[in-house]
């Protein structure tokens, strides 16, 4: 069995700088499709990705360990991505070209589909992705840890510095105006069924 990450940490605090390698490695993928959710831009996703391991590297003496060495990462990760949208100023729209190739597995169900299906699938991702990008910051970070990242309440309450119950409400609410603007562009029962958002109050 690996090491964990906050092993990992100390084994690099301690000079095994390999060690910092492959967290970069265990995480790199997760933040990089975060940080992509967040700000729209695959190439700013990478940029952003970069410099949050490298100011973690960097901050590595200040990591507290009572907190995990994931969230503090995320944490680096969402705040430079919140810093990068501020300097923007304006709102990214997701394109076509940038949404993901592989259709989630919720949408797709693992089943081969039709070109028909296939261009509808990725209208639907595209839509998903553009009402994501449209939401409150608070709102958004919720969304993509919990719905992309499939991180848990306590998780994201830990990275966003928050109480769970205030995760549970930027999420439901997040999640309830995704669906309305889905209904909006004329995804109905069918189109909420694909997307995977039969929106519930979280519990």
């Amino acid at each position: 069995m690996g090491s964990s990450d906050e092993e990992l940490v100390e084994a690099c605090l301690a000079g095994e700088v390999a060690a910092f390698d492959i967290l970069v490695a265990r995480w790199q993928r997760k933040i990089r499709g975060a940080v992509y959710r967040v700000v729209g831009s695959e190439e700013e996703a990478q940029d952003i990705c970069q410099e949050a391991f490298l100011k973690a590297y960097r901050g590595l003496s200040s990591f507290k360990r009572e907190a995990r060495f994931s969230s503090w990462l995320y944490q680096i990760a969402l705040n430079l991505s919140r810093d990068r949208l501020r300097r923007r100023k304006t709102r990214n729209w997701v394109s076509l070209d940038e949404v993901d190739e592989t259709p989630a597995a919720g949408w797709a169900g693992g089943r081969a589909v039709s070109a028909d299906q296939w261009v509808e699938s990725r209208e639907v991702q595209r839509l998903v992705a553009n009402a994501v990008a449209a939401l409150p910051e608070e709102q958004r970070e919720a969304v993509v840890l919990k719905e992309y990242q499939g991180l848990t309440f306590p998780e994201i309450a830990e990275i966003q510095g928050v109480p769970v119950s205030t995760v549970k409400t930027r999420l439901y609410r997040g999640l309830s105006v995704l669906r309305e603007r889905l209904v909006r562009q004329g995804f109905d029962e069918h189109g909420k069924q694909e997307t995977a958002y039969a929106v519930q109050r979280p519990s």
